[in-house]
């Protein structure tokens, strides 16, 4: 994955260099909006991590002229902010998603990876993970050439790990998808993800869907132990 960084607190952008390069991840850097901006324009990224608040040019203002440009790579916003309207406001401005500082590092990464992996399906009509079938124009889902069911809450569920596939979706982006800003008291997500696995995973031998302990879940065929991870976390 090839990222472009725009941030200009020098210690922060050192520590993500040394987290993303050492898994493998290409990263570059701009101290300020112009600077920014410019790479945004003329290099081609997986992602870009663009921070509100820049020298010369704030992160919105960078993220405005981006999408009036017709990019359209997917752009995660970092903010100290975390009232409800700086929230909005970021989305209007064309983010596909934000992170509130501080932040963990590994989240940062799997939300990237699921912004790139969606980017890169995007236009498709079917998505298609293994013998798992999402046609987006009829919502029919099929599994072995099996028709199942699902309530629509379960079925966008499904449509936000398939598009991620095989990267993980954080419990904050699917419950994000869902339920807006405002999701229900209790842990309803989890109740949607068993509900899930009950149609998905129950008939078949081979479970495709994955939990990642204090990150949230994937889907995915089975790679090494990962078959193990089906019966886990529900």
């Amino acid at each position: 994955m090839r990222v472009l960084v725009v941030e200009d607190n020098r210690n922060l952008v050192a520590n993500l260099f040394e987290y993303f390069e050492a898994r493998g991840h290409a990263l570059d850097a701009a101290p300020d909006g112009p600077t920014g901006l410019h790479l945004a324009l003329n290099q081609d990224y997986d992602a870009i991590v663009l921070d509100w608040m820049l020298p010369r040019m704030d992160g919105r203002e960078v993220l405005t002229r981006l999408r009036a440009a017709g990019r359209h790579v997917p752009v995660l916003m970092l903010t100290a902010r975390a009232e409800l309207d700086d929230k909005v406001g970021t989305f209007r401005s064309g983010a596909d998603d934000y992170l509130t500082k501080p932040f963990d590092l590994p989240e940062l990464e799997v939300r990237l990876e699921a912004l790139a992996a969606r980017a890169h399906g995007r236009g498709r009509r079917v998505l298609e993970v293994g013998d798992l079938r999402l046609d987006l124009a009829t919502l029919e889902v099929t599994r072995g050439g099996r028709s199942l069911h699902l309530y629509p809450a379960c079925r966008k569920l499904l449509e936000m790990l398939m598009q991620a596939s095989p990267a993980a979706v954080s419990r904050e982006r699917l419950e994000r998808g869902l339920w807006g800003d405002s999701p229900p008291d209790g842990d309803m997500l989890r109740s949607h993800v068993y509900e899930l696995r009950r149609s998905v995973d129950g008939p078949f031998a081979t479970k495709l869907i994955h939990t990642l302990p204090r990150v949230g879940y994937r889907l995915a065929l089975p790679e090494g132990n990962e078959a193990a991870e089906a019966s886990d976390e529900t």
